[in-house]
Protein backbone atom coordinates (compact mmCIF):
# COMPACT_ATOMS: atom_id res chain seq x y z
CA UNK A 1 0.00 0.00 0.00
CA UNK A 2 1.42 3.32 -0.64
CA UNK A 3 2.59 6.04 1.91
CA UNK A 4 -0.43 8.39 2.46
CA UNK A 5 0.39 11.71 1.91
CA UNK A 6 -2.75 12.94 2.21
CA UNK A 7 -5.49 11.49 5.05
CA UNK A 8 -9.01 12.02 5.69
CA UNK A 9 -10.27 10.79 8.79
CA UNK A 10 -14.04 10.99 8.79
CA UNK A 11 -15.78 10.41 12.49
CA UNK A 12 -19.23 12.27 13.13
CA UNK A 13 -19.92 11.37 16.57
CA UNK A 14 -20.98 12.66 19.95
CA UNK A 15 -17.60 14.33 21.85
CA UNK A 16 -16.24 11.66 23.49
CA UNK A 17 -16.15 9.76 20.84
CA UNK A 18 -13.80 12.51 18.91
CA UNK A 19 -11.63 12.72 21.85
CA UNK A 20 -11.28 9.11 22.18
CA UNK A 21 -10.31 9.05 18.25
CA UNK A 22 -7.52 11.52 19.49
CA UNK A 23 -4.61 9.29 20.21
CA UNK A 24 -5.25 7.77 16.54
CA UNK A 25 -4.66 10.58 14.83
CA UNK A 26 -2.03 11.45 17.04
CA UNK A 27 -0.20 8.08 15.69
CA UNK A 28 -1.10 8.71 12.33
CA UNK A 29 0.83 12.38 12.29
CA UNK A 30 4.04 10.52 14.33
CA UNK A 31 4.21 7.75 11.65
CA UNK A 32 3.31 10.19 8.73
CA UNK A 33 5.14 13.43 10.05
CA UNK A 34 4.60 14.86 6.46
CA UNK A 35 1.07 13.94 5.47
CA UNK A 36 -1.65 16.29 5.59
CA UNK A 37 -4.16 15.27 8.07
CA UNK A 38 -7.95 16.74 7.55
CA UNK A 39 -11.11 15.74 9.98
CA UNK A 40 -14.28 15.49 9.89
CA UNK A 41 -16.47 16.25 12.09
CA UNK A 42 -20.15 17.14 13.79
CA UNK A 43 -19.95 21.05 15.12
CA UNK A 44 -20.31 20.33 18.31
CA UNK A 45 -17.30 17.76 18.33
CA UNK A 46 -15.21 19.86 15.79
CA UNK A 47 -14.35 22.41 18.73
CA UNK A 48 -12.23 19.45 20.85
CA UNK A 49 -10.07 19.48 17.56
CA UNK A 50 -8.83 23.30 17.48
CA UNK A 51 -5.06 23.97 18.20
CA UNK A 52 -4.51 20.34 18.10
CA UNK A 53 -0.90 20.14 16.10
CA UNK A 54 -1.39 17.16 14.69
CA UNK A 55 -4.44 18.05 12.67
CA UNK A 56 -4.06 20.24 9.41
CA UNK A 57 -7.63 21.31 8.84
CA UNK A 58 -11.17 20.82 10.52
CA UNK A 59 -14.30 20.20 7.65
CA UNK A 60 -17.75 20.84 9.78
CA UNK A 61 -20.86 18.94 8.82
CA UNK A 62 -23.52 19.52 10.27
CA UNK A 63 -25.73 16.39 9.21
CA UNK A 64 -28.36 17.13 11.70
CA UNK A 65 -28.34 21.01 11.01
CA UNK A 66 -27.84 23.00 7.76
CA UNK A 67 -26.33 20.11 5.90
CA UNK A 68 -29.22 17.59 6.58
CA UNK A 69 -29.95 15.27 4.06
CA UNK A 70 -28.96 13.18 0.71
CA UNK A 71 -28.40 16.54 -1.41
CA UNK A 72 -26.05 18.14 1.49
CA UNK A 73 -23.80 14.75 1.55
CA UNK A 74 -23.47 13.97 -2.24
CA UNK A 75 -22.13 17.89 -1.96
CA UNK A 76 -19.76 16.82 1.08
CA UNK A 77 -18.64 14.11 -1.25
CA UNK A 78 -17.99 16.28 -4.23
CA UNK A 79 -16.19 18.88 -2.11
CA UNK A 80 -13.86 15.93 -0.52
CA UNK A 81 -13.46 14.31 -4.20
CA UNK A 82 -11.91 17.87 -5.86
CA UNK A 83 -9.40 17.76 -2.70
CA UNK A 84 -8.05 14.43 -3.87
CA UNK A 85 -7.56 12.43 -0.49
CA UNK A 86 -5.34 9.35 -0.92
CA UNK A 87 -6.37 7.99 2.31
CA UNK A 88 -9.54 7.99 4.43
CA UNK A 89 -9.79 6.29 8.02
CA UNK A 90 -13.63 5.91 8.94
CA UNK A 91 -14.18 5.32 12.67
CA UNK A 92 -17.70 6.10 12.15
CA UNK A 93 -19.73 3.01 11.28
CA UNK A 94 -22.99 4.70 10.29
CA UNK A 95 -23.63 3.56 6.25
CA UNK A 96 -23.68 7.57 5.31
CA UNK A 97 -19.95 8.03 6.44
CA UNK A 98 -18.92 5.00 4.18
CA UNK A 99 -20.58 6.12 1.62
CA UNK A 100 -19.46 9.91 1.50
CA UNK A 101 -15.66 8.38 1.58
CA UNK A 102 -16.68 6.44 -1.27
CA UNK A 103 -18.66 8.99 -3.52
CA UNK A 104 -15.43 10.85 -2.35
CA UNK A 105 -13.37 9.15 -4.81
CA UNK A 106 -10.93 8.56 -1.93
CA UNK A 107 -8.38 5.04 -3.29
CA UNK A 108 -8.05 3.54 0.43
CA UNK A 109 -10.35 3.54 2.65
CA UNK A 110 -10.19 1.79 5.99
CA UNK A 111 -13.09 1.22 8.31
CA UNK A 112 -14.37 -1.17 10.79
CA UNK A 113 -16.14 -4.68 10.25
CA UNK A 114 -18.96 -3.94 11.76
CA UNK A 115 -19.52 -0.45 9.63
CA UNK A 116 -23.19 -0.77 7.80
CA UNK A 117 -21.66 0.64 5.25
CA UNK A 118 -18.20 -1.84 5.20
CA UNK A 119 -19.06 -2.77 1.51
CA UNK A 120 -18.45 1.18 0.37
CA UNK A 121 -14.77 0.02 2.42
CA UNK A 122 -11.65 -1.14 0.68
CA UNK A 123 -9.89 -2.44 4.32
CA UNK A 124 -12.05 -3.97 7.13
CA UNK A 125 -10.66 -3.97 10.84
CA UNK A 126 -12.40 -6.02 13.30
CA UNK A 127 -14.25 -4.02 16.42
CA UNK A 128 -13.05 -5.64 19.18
CA UNK A 129 -15.73 -5.65 21.52
CA UNK A 130 -13.08 -6.81 24.40
CA UNK A 131 -10.98 -3.36 23.34
CA UNK A 132 -11.18 -0.05 25.18
CA UNK A 133 -11.96 2.33 22.55
CA UNK A 134 -9.47 4.29 22.16
CA UNK A 135 -7.30 1.01 21.18
CA UNK A 136 -10.09 0.18 18.52
CA UNK A 137 -9.40 2.94 17.05
CA UNK A 138 -5.71 3.18 16.76
CA UNK A 139 -6.41 -0.58 15.39
CA UNK A 140 -7.65 1.08 12.22
CA UNK A 141 -4.04 2.07 11.41
CA UNK A 142 -3.29 -1.81 10.61
CA UNK A 143 -4.01 -1.85 6.98
CA UNK A 144 -1.39 1.35 7.01
CA UNK A 145 1.24 -1.10 8.47
CA UNK A 146 1.02 1.06 11.70
CA UNK A 147 1.85 -0.68 15.13
CA UNK A 148 -0.65 0.33 17.91
CA UNK A 149 1.01 0.97 20.67
CA UNK A 150 0.16 -0.38 23.65
CA UNK A 151 -0.90 2.61 25.88
CA UNK A 152 -1.87 6.20 24.47
CA UNK A 153 -4.21 9.22 26.21
CA UNK A 154 -5.91 11.94 24.43
CA UNK A 155 -4.58 15.21 24.84
CA UNK A 156 -6.32 18.32 24.14
CA UNK A 157 -4.88 21.89 23.27
CA UNK A 158 -7.13 24.65 25.28
CA UNK A 159 -5.56 28.48 23.80
CA UNK A 160 -4.07 31.09 25.82
CA UNK A 161 -8.06 32.89 25.18
CA UNK A 162 -9.33 29.67 26.76
CA UNK A 163 -7.21 29.81 29.52
CA UNK A 164 -7.39 33.60 30.20
CA UNK A 165 -11.33 33.25 30.11
CA UNK A 166 -10.93 30.48 32.95
CA UNK A 167 -8.90 32.07 35.11
CA UNK A 168 -11.04 35.43 35.13
CA UNK A 169 -13.70 33.42 35.87
CA UNK A 170 -12.06 31.81 39.01
CA UNK A 171 -10.67 35.52 40.13
CA UNK A 172 -14.29 36.91 40.02
CA UNK A 173 -15.54 33.93 41.63
CA UNK A 174 -12.80 34.68 44.59
CA UNK A 175 -13.53 38.45 44.64
CA UNK A 176 -16.84 37.53 45.47
CA UNK A 177 -15.56 36.66 49.12
CA UNK A 178 -17.22 33.66 49.50
CA UNK A 179 -14.20 32.04 50.47
CA UNK A 180 -13.80 30.16 47.14
CA UNK A 181 -10.25 28.29 46.94
CA UNK A 182 -8.90 27.62 43.65
CA UNK A 183 -5.75 26.03 45.43
CA UNK A 184 -8.65 23.16 46.43
CA UNK A 185 -10.93 23.10 43.38
CA UNK A 186 -12.83 19.73 42.75
CA UNK A 187 -14.95 19.26 39.35
CA UNK A 188 -18.30 17.79 39.53
CA UNK A 189 -19.97 17.10 36.17
CA UNK A 190 -23.67 15.83 37.36
CA UNK A 191 -25.21 15.91 34.32
CA UNK A 192 -25.64 13.49 31.15
CA UNK A 193 -28.05 13.43 27.92
CA UNK A 194 -29.28 10.03 29.01
CA UNK A 195 -31.38 10.35 32.43
CA UNK A 196 -30.52 6.24 33.44
CA UNK A 197 -26.71 7.88 33.35
CA UNK A 198 -27.20 10.27 35.64
CA UNK A 199 -26.59 9.85 39.28
CA UNK A 200 -29.70 11.76 40.78
CA UNK A 201 -29.54 15.11 41.50
CA UNK A 202 -29.63 14.72 45.47
CA UNK A 203 -26.87 12.42 45.91
CA UNK A 204 -24.53 15.00 43.66
CA UNK A 205 -26.51 17.49 46.22
CA UNK A 206 -25.37 15.63 49.61
CA UNK A 207 -21.41 15.31 47.94
CA UNK A 208 -20.97 18.64 47.05
CA UNK A 209 -22.81 18.71 50.90
CA UNK A 210 -19.78 16.82 52.17
CA UNK A 211 -17.17 17.97 50.15
CA UNK A 212 -17.78 21.53 51.58
CA UNK A 213 -17.97 20.92 54.65
CA UNK A 214 -13.99 19.56 54.49
CA UNK A 215 -13.42 22.99 52.70
CA UNK A 216 -13.21 22.11 49.10
CA UNK A 217 -14.46 24.33 46.17
CA UNK A 218 -16.79 22.87 43.76
CA UNK A 219 -16.96 23.72 40.08
CA UNK A 220 -19.79 22.38 38.45
CA UNK A 221 -19.26 21.62 34.88
CA UNK A 222 -21.43 21.22 31.64
CA UNK A 223 -23.10 22.81 29.03
CA UNK A 224 -26.00 24.41 27.72
CA UNK A 225 -28.28 21.36 28.97
CA UNK A 226 -26.88 20.82 32.15
CA UNK A 227 -27.75 24.27 33.49
CA UNK A 228 -31.19 23.82 35.09
CA UNK A 229 -29.55 21.06 36.86
CA UNK A 230 -26.37 22.17 37.94
CA UNK A 231 -28.35 25.66 38.98
CA UNK A 232 -30.74 23.46 41.42
CA UNK A 233 -27.77 22.02 42.45
CA UNK A 234 -26.12 24.84 43.14
CA UNK A 235 -29.50 26.67 44.70
CA UNK A 236 -29.76 24.02 47.30
CA UNK A 237 -26.10 24.37 48.22
CA UNK A 238 -26.42 28.12 48.85
CA UNK A 239 -22.28 28.31 49.63
CA UNK A 240 -20.25 31.02 47.98
CA UNK A 241 -17.41 28.42 47.56
CA UNK A 242 -19.70 26.55 44.47
CA UNK A 243 -18.94 27.86 41.13
CA UNK A 244 -21.09 26.79 38.60
CA UNK A 245 -19.37 27.14 35.21
CA UNK A 246 -22.18 25.47 33.20
CA UNK A 247 -23.04 26.93 29.70
CA UNK A 248 -20.50 29.49 30.16
CA UNK A 249 -17.11 27.68 28.93
CA UNK A 250 -16.74 26.12 25.42
CA UNK A 251 -15.44 22.26 25.25
CA UNK A 252 -11.78 23.65 25.21
CA UNK A 253 -12.48 25.90 28.11
CA UNK A 254 -14.51 23.56 30.37
CA UNK A 255 -10.95 21.22 29.78
CA UNK A 256 -8.77 23.82 31.25
CA UNK A 257 -11.18 24.26 33.87
CA UNK A 258 -11.51 20.93 34.80
CA UNK A 259 -7.26 20.39 34.52
CA UNK A 260 -6.99 23.33 37.10
CA UNK A 261 -9.07 21.02 39.26
CA UNK A 262 -8.06 17.91 41.70
CA UNK A 263 -10.66 15.70 40.88
CA UNK A 264 -13.14 15.45 38.29
CA UNK A 265 -16.69 13.21 39.42
CA UNK A 266 -18.49 12.48 36.58
CA UNK A 267 -21.48 10.36 34.93
CA UNK A 268 -20.36 8.29 31.94
CA UNK A 269 -20.50 10.84 29.48
CA UNK A 270 -18.35 13.95 27.63
CA UNK A 271 -16.67 15.60 30.28
CA UNK A 272 -14.84 12.42 31.74
CA UNK A 273 -12.89 12.23 28.57
CA UNK A 274 -11.96 15.75 28.63
CA UNK A 275 -10.90 14.64 32.12
CA UNK A 276 -8.21 11.91 31.07
CA UNK A 277 -7.13 14.19 28.13
CA UNK A 278 -6.11 16.79 30.68
CA UNK A 279 -4.79 13.97 33.06
CA UNK A 280 -6.99 15.13 36.19
CA UNK A 281 -8.06 12.20 38.10
CA UNK A 282 -11.51 11.48 37.20
CA UNK A 283 -14.15 9.17 39.31
CA UNK A 284 -16.80 8.34 36.61
CA UNK A 285 -20.44 6.86 37.75
CA UNK A 286 -21.58 4.41 36.21
CA UNK A 287 -24.82 3.13 36.18
CA UNK A 288 -27.00 1.70 32.56
CA UNK A 289 -23.65 1.50 31.30
CA UNK A 290 -21.10 -0.42 31.98
CA UNK A 291 -17.14 0.37 31.39
CA UNK A 292 -16.21 -3.50 29.28
CA UNK A 293 -18.63 -1.18 26.79
CA UNK A 294 -14.98 0.81 26.16
CA UNK A 295 -15.78 4.49 27.06
CA UNK A 296 -14.37 3.90 31.14
CA UNK A 297 -11.43 6.56 32.24
CA UNK A 298 -8.16 5.36 31.61
CA UNK A 299 -5.77 7.71 33.02
CA UNK A 300 -3.38 6.68 35.84
CA UNK A 301 -5.01 7.69 39.14
CA UNK A 302 -8.82 7.00 37.11
CA UNK A 303 -11.51 5.33 38.71
CA UNK A 304 -15.24 3.79 38.41
CA UNK A 305 -18.11 3.26 41.17
CA UNK A 306 -20.46 0.96 39.83
CA UNK A 307 -22.63 -1.50 42.08
CA UNK A 308 -21.38 -4.86 40.45
CA UNK A 309 -23.46 -7.87 39.85
CA UNK A 310 -26.98 -6.06 39.09
CA UNK A 311 -28.83 -8.63 36.18
CA UNK A 312 -30.38 -5.57 34.95
CA UNK A 313 -26.74 -4.27 33.85
CA UNK A 314 -26.06 -2.85 31.54
CA UNK A 315 -29.85 -1.94 30.19
CA UNK A 316 -28.71 -0.07 27.04
CA UNK A 317 -25.55 0.95 25.34
CA UNK A 318 -26.29 4.79 25.85
CA UNK A 319 -29.04 4.53 28.39
CA UNK A 320 -32.22 5.52 28.23
CA UNK A 321 -34.85 7.61 29.24
CA UNK A 322 -36.34 5.59 32.48
CA UNK A 323 -34.45 2.13 34.33
CA UNK A 324 -36.56 -0.79 32.25
CA UNK A 325 -36.98 -2.74 35.76
CA UNK A 326 -38.28 0.69 37.70
CA UNK A 327 -35.70 0.10 40.69
CA UNK A 328 -33.07 2.25 39.27
CA UNK A 329 -30.94 0.34 41.83
CA UNK A 330 -27.60 0.82 39.68
CA UNK A 331 -27.33 4.25 40.55
CA UNK A 332 -29.29 4.47 44.02
CA UNK A 333 -27.34 2.05 45.94
CA UNK A 334 -24.58 4.16 45.01
CA UNK A 335 -24.02 6.60 48.37
CA UNK A 336 -22.12 10.61 48.52
CA UNK A 337 -20.17 8.64 51.18
CA UNK A 338 -19.03 5.69 48.63
CA UNK A 339 -17.67 8.52 46.23
CA UNK A 340 -16.58 10.72 48.71
CA UNK A 341 -13.96 8.05 49.65
CA UNK A 342 -13.00 7.43 46.17
CA UNK A 343 -11.92 11.38 46.37
CA UNK A 344 -10.13 10.90 49.69
CA UNK A 345 -8.43 7.68 47.93
CA UNK A 346 -7.74 9.15 44.29
CA UNK A 347 -6.18 12.97 45.37
CA UNK A 348 -4.34 11.23 48.14
CA UNK A 349 -2.31 9.10 45.11
CA UNK A 350 -1.93 11.64 42.73
CA UNK A 351 -1.02 14.10 45.11
CA UNK A 352 1.69 11.61 46.01
CA UNK A 353 2.70 11.57 42.40
CA UNK A 354 3.45 15.36 42.40
CA UNK A 355 0.79 16.01 39.42
CA UNK A 356 1.15 19.86 38.66
CA UNK A 357 -1.92 22.25 37.50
Amino acid sequence: MPRPETILVFHTAFIGDIVLMLPMIDVLRRSFPQARISVVAIPASASVLRNNPAIDEIIEYDKKGRDRGVAAALRLARALKARRFDTAIVPHRSLRSAAIVRLAGIPVRVGFSTSSGKWFLTETVEYRKDLHEISRDLHLLKPLSVTAPDRELPQLFPSEDDRGIVERLIAARERDGGGFDRRRMIAVAPGSVWKTKRWPREKYEDLCRLLLQEGASIVLIGGNDDMPLCREIASGLRDGRVLDATGSLSLLQSAEMIRRCSVLVSNDSAPLHLGVAVRTPVIAIFGATVPAFGFAPIGAHDTVVEIVGLKCRPCAIHGGDKCPVRTFDCMMRISPETVLNKVHEVTHVSDDSGRSR
